[in-house]
């Protein structure tokens, strides 16, 4: 409290045993919180889900890490950790001196597409779709961002292991404007080769929550990124 009274406008990120420490007391004095020391982008995916049930993610502190995880060793593309750092509060916790020319570019690209879409993330409203699972782990996880007015949402639909299932899943977003129709596309992430065709696509609110949109098959530990526009 001393802290913040004397230095009003600095901004403090709360980081207590990697997270350990994350409570609404905490978030009266800080402007956001490290929501874990494991940068893994797999981890990341599930820890965040279960943060995001308390936290927006304009507090959630999540950085861009480097290719293979100093916490578990890990290999991932930058695509996927781009993706996992999208939702929150984006940050590179990745020595930028070593990056090549065409990994540079590419974080830069992603850094640009966070400071795009942050008024959206960081303004609007969290939603998820994940099926209820019965005790099993999650082979993969739906989430996203609606804006306050329901005209715009940024969705992500991430592969974490082989599912049952050969055919690709069916991703219903219901909490849009049923009588409005919306295009969807899809965003580009640095470096993904995923190609999906149904980019283009136009469906109204109600058609999108009851049939909802055909996603392709994934690689595990990957993923995509929908972008939802409603026409005037």
């Amino acid at each position: 409290d001393e802290l913040r009274r004397r230095h009003p406008s600095v901004e403090i990120e709360s980081c207590s045993s990697g997270g350990a420490r994350i409570d609404l007391e905490v978030l009266r004095r800080t402007e956001r919180v490290w929501t874990s020391d494991c940068n893994d982008a797999l981890e990341r995916q599930t820890i965040q889900w279960g943060a995001s049930m308390l936290l927006p993610p304009s507090v959630m502190g999540a950085h861009v890490g480097p290719t293979r995880s100093h916490t578990t060793g890990r290999v991932h593309s930058l695509a996927f950790r781009g993706l996992t750092a999208l939702f929150g509060h984006l940050g590179v916790e990745w020595d930028v001196l070593s990056l090549g020319d065409a990994e540079a570019a590419q974080l830069a690209e992603l850094v640009a597409l966070h400071q795009r879409f942050r008024p959206l993330l960081h303004g609007g409203d969290v939603v998820r779709f994940d099926p209820v699972l019965n005790g099993q782990s999650a082979v993969s996880h739906a989430y996203g961002v609606y804006s306050v007015d329901r005209r715009e949402a940024l969705v992500a639909h991430v592969q974490l292991a082989t599912g049952m299932s050969l055919l690709p899943p069916v991703l219903r977003l219901p909490g849009l404007d049923p009588d409005r129709r919306y295009r969807v596309t899809q965003v580009e992430l640095p470096g993904a080769r995923l190609q999906w065709d149904g980019a283009g696509l136009e469906l109204s609110g109600r058609q999108l929550a009851v049939h909802g949109v055909q996603l392709p098959r994934h690689h595990p530990e990957s993923g995509m990124l929908l972008h939802l526009v409603a026409g005037d």
